[in-house]
């Protein structure tokens, strides 16, 4: 993975075309970029990613923001319940508790 301004670039190699494709992953805009070595795609990857913030401002659009650490969840009332029981349980917010879980999670895959 790459990072530049919060932005984080995922790479993938096409052997037939000798050729290292990226994507941005943290927004749902679509930003990607290419390059035939190492140096080349890490400049793409960066000047990609310039490219798209001074378009928004040209545009006058807000650049999407890489993730914000902030989004809603949607579970059932008997599993919220049951989350904040076992939080007060363990001494931690609820917020905490979510979110050790979910890194507890994320490091088993």
């Amino acid at each position: 993975m790459m990072e530049y301004k919060g932005y984080i670039g995922t790479v993938v190699y096409d052997d037939e075309a000798k050729i290292f494709h990226g994507e941005i992953v943290n927004t749902r805009d679509v930003i990607t970029f290419q390059g035939k070595s190492v140096g080349k795609l890490e400049k793409a990857f960066r000047e990609s990613i310039n490219d798209y913030i001074q378009w928004c401002k040209k545009d006058g659009v807000e650049p999407e923001k890489p993730y914000s650490g902030k989004f809603n969840l949607r579970i059932s009332p008997e599993l919220h319940k049951r989350a904040a029981v076992a939080s007060r349980k363990v001494n931690l917010s609820l917020n905490k508790f979510v979110e050790k879980a979910l890194v507890d999670e994320i490091s088993n895959i």
